[in-house]
Parts: structure tokens; C-alpha cells; sequence
């Protein structure tokens, strides 16, 4: 299972600039282009509990956990309140798990931004803007359809009908107050039910700064900055230009590099971590056929669920799991060891896989 995040931002921000740094890509960074073809790229999620299973299981292959990014056309310059987005470029935002935006707060006389000036959180609150009224668009067309509907609901469809006016009307009220959805007070239940329609404000949201060379030292204040003024966002500051620079090099040139610059882990590993994490994902491990490889699934996933990531005759079948924590395993040594001592478990369908789980899965088809 690949999660899918989504580049956007205004023109001239950076995005295809971050997007090669974040996947090694080498994608044509140009101040516009007119063209809704994305780029799209994968990047292996850093985890050193990897190397450590490697050392111990010896496999054949090793497979990370991965990411991809889809860096779609920027916005229009100064994005009209209440225009709202639609066509490709809102598919794309609509079929991503989560969003990324580029902001922009290098200066560059040669590039100068669309809006004029250098200001983040105007260009935040642009993307919020059209983001809520493409949210409320889908509202009040469903809103529309829900009404004729019920004028000839018979009373077994009544119920449902009313139910999904009343949550539609409930978020379309919290986003004419500009709360994106993902900050309004809604249960679990009424967020799965919203799960269809693919809104952008419940997406995650992570927010990229895209600071120049001379503002490397300050990274971290403009970071906790903004992070004190958008608490629901996860914030990262980095120089896109020199991190795609860097992710051209190989790994030793880009160490003594970073070395001699005084940088410590690269920036885009962050972004990449961050990018899995703040999602809610989580990664257990499997070591079947030689082959031990990361597979990322939502946090809470039941085992048999999980099973069927790997395999839908594994979730058909499921019997049963045998399980150890990563911590566990590492203080054994090896799985004979954790077998000799009790600490290899076995867990049924409804138990919850937790990072790092070590799971092999009986079945049956």
C-alpha cells in the first residue's frame, strides 16, 4: 500500500524544486508551466529498524516502506475567493491521502512571487480559502440532491437521508466560519461517513517553507513560528535548491558535504518520516521467502486486515498470527531465541498490529 501525497502551492514557490529533492527526481523546474501533467515519484521511507532486522534474518531482498508524491500544476495567481478548484487539478488533490503545500520564503529579484511580496501566511490562507469552498461546492450540490430525495423518501430511507443533511449542514456551517473539517468536533463514525466524498479540508495537511540558503540558521524559529500559528499543520523548514543539489550527489558526497555545512540529518529524510507518520500509518514486517519487507497500513488495523495487505487469500484463510514486537525481538537476538523464551506470541484476527510487529500469518484457502 503506497500513500500518495499530493505537491501543490502557488507558481514560483518551489514544488517541483522540493518534489526532486523528496524523490531524487530530476523533473524540469520551471518558473510556470501551463501543463496539469504531474510528476510523480516514490521515496523509500528512512527506518533504521531495518538494518538491524537485516543483520539478524539475512535476507535475500529488502524492501522499504514507500511514499508518493505528486507534484501537480501551482495554483492560479491570487486564487479567486469562492472560485473554488475543479477538473484535473482537483482530482489529483482529491485521490491523495494527504497534502503538502510549498511556501515560499526565499527572495528572489529574478523570480519574483506572484502575489507580489513575501508573505506565508497570506499564501496559507489562499490554498485554506479555495480548499474550503471546493469542500463547500460538493455540499451544497449534495445538499440539493438530499432535498429532492426526501420529498419522495419512503420512510425506510428517511432516517439516512435526514442523518447525512444534518452532517452536511454541520461541516458547511464550520467551513463558512473558515474551520477546515479536519478541526471541526466530529466523531469517528461521522468522519467515515464523509469518506466518500473526498473532501480536502479532513485531508492532513503538511506544510513545507521553502527558505533560501542565508535562512538555513533561522530554519527551526520560522518553523516553531509557524507551527505556533497553524498548531493543525506539520511544519517543515528547508532549502529546496539545496537539497535537490544534495540528492543528485551519492550518499558519501552528500555526508561530507552536509558536514562541511554544518548540517546534521538531511532535511528531506525528515519530510519523508513526517510524511508517513503525522498520516497515522504504521509498519510491521514480514520475513517470508527470503524476503523481508515493510508494509504500511492505518494504525488500529485488525491482523486479518492486515493479512490482506500482503494477500486476500491471507485474509480469506487467516488462522492465526505469530507475533513479536521489534523491541522484543532486538533483546532475543533471534526468533529461535524468542521462541525458546515465550515471547513469540499468537494472536488472533481481531488483534491490533502495532508498529513495528514482526507478523507471520498462518492461513488456510
Amino acid at each position: 500500500m503506497h500513500m500518495k501525497i499530493a505537491i501543490t502551492g502557488l507558481p514560483k514557490s518551489g514544488k517541483t524544486t522540493i518534489f526532486n529533492a523528496l524523490t531524487k527526481g530530476k523533473a524540469e523546474v520551471a518558473a510556470y508551466s501551463s501543463s496539469l501533467t504531474p510528476n510523480v515519484g516514490i521515496t523509500k521511507v528512512p527506518d533504521s529498524r531495518l538494518e538491524v532486522l537485516q543483520n539478524m534474518f539475512q535476507p535475500k531482498k529488502t524492501i522499504p516502506a514507500e511514499v508518493t508524491y505528486v507534484d501537480i500544476a501551482g495554483l492560479p495567481k491570487s486564487p479567486r475567493r469562492g472560485g473554488g478548484l475543479e477538473g484535473e487539478f482537483l482530482n489529483y488533490l482529491t485521490t491523495a491521502d494527504a497534502l503538502l503545500q510549498v511556501v515560499r520564503t526565499f527572495e528572489d529579484e529574478k523570480l519574483p512571487h506572484p502575489e507580489g511580496s513575501i508573505d506565508p501566511q497570506r499564501d496559507i490562507a489562499n490554498l485554506d480559502l479555495e480548499l474550503a469552498f471546493s469542500d463547500l461546492t460538493i455540499i451544497e450540490k449534495r445538499l440539493v440532491k438530499l432535498e429532492e430525495a426526501l420529498k419522495g423518501a419512503k420512510a425506510s430511507e428517511r432516517e439516512a437521508y435526514l442523518k447525512e443533511q444534518h452532517l452536511l449542514q454541520k461541516i458547511k456551517s464550520g467551513l463558512e466560519k473558515d474551520i477546515p473539517i479536519r478541526q471541526q468536533d466530529i466523531t469517528k463514525e461521522e468522519l467515515k461517513a464523509l469518506s466518500n466524498y473526498q473532501f480536502l479540508t479532513v485531508k492532513p495537511m503538511m506544510v513545507i517553507l521553502n527558505i533560501g540558503e542565508e535562512q538555513i540558521p533561522q530554519a527551526t524559529l520560522l518553523e516553531n513560528e509557524l507551527n505556533s500559528l497553524y498548531p493543525q499543520f506539520t511544519v517543515v523548514a528547508l532549502c529546496g535548491k539545496l537539497e535537490m543539489e544534495l540528492a543528485q550527489l551519492n550518499d558519501t558526497e552528500a555526508e561530507e558535504f552536509r558536514e562541511a555545512m554544518g548540517l546534521t540529518t538531511p532535511a528531506v529524510d525528515r519530510v519523508v518520516d513526517l510524511s508517513y507518520h503525522f498520516l497515522g500509518f504504521i509498519s510491521f514486517f514480514t520475513t517470508a521467502s527470503a524476503e523481508l519487507k515493510a508494509w504500511t497500513i492505518p494504525g488500529g488495523t485488525l491482523a486479518v486486515k492486515a493479512a490482506g495487505k500482503i494477500h486476500s487469500d491471507m485474509e480469506r484463510g487467516f488462522i492465526r498470527a505469530e507475533v513479536i514486537s521489534y523491541n522484543d525481538l532486538q533483546k532475543c537476538g533471534s526468533l529461535a531465541e524468542a521462541r525458546k523464551r515465550g515471547m513469540l506470541r499468537t494472536e488472533g484476527k481481531n488483534y491490533l498490529v502495532k508498529d513495528g510487529d514482526i507478523v507471520t500469518f498462518l492461513f488456510n484457502v
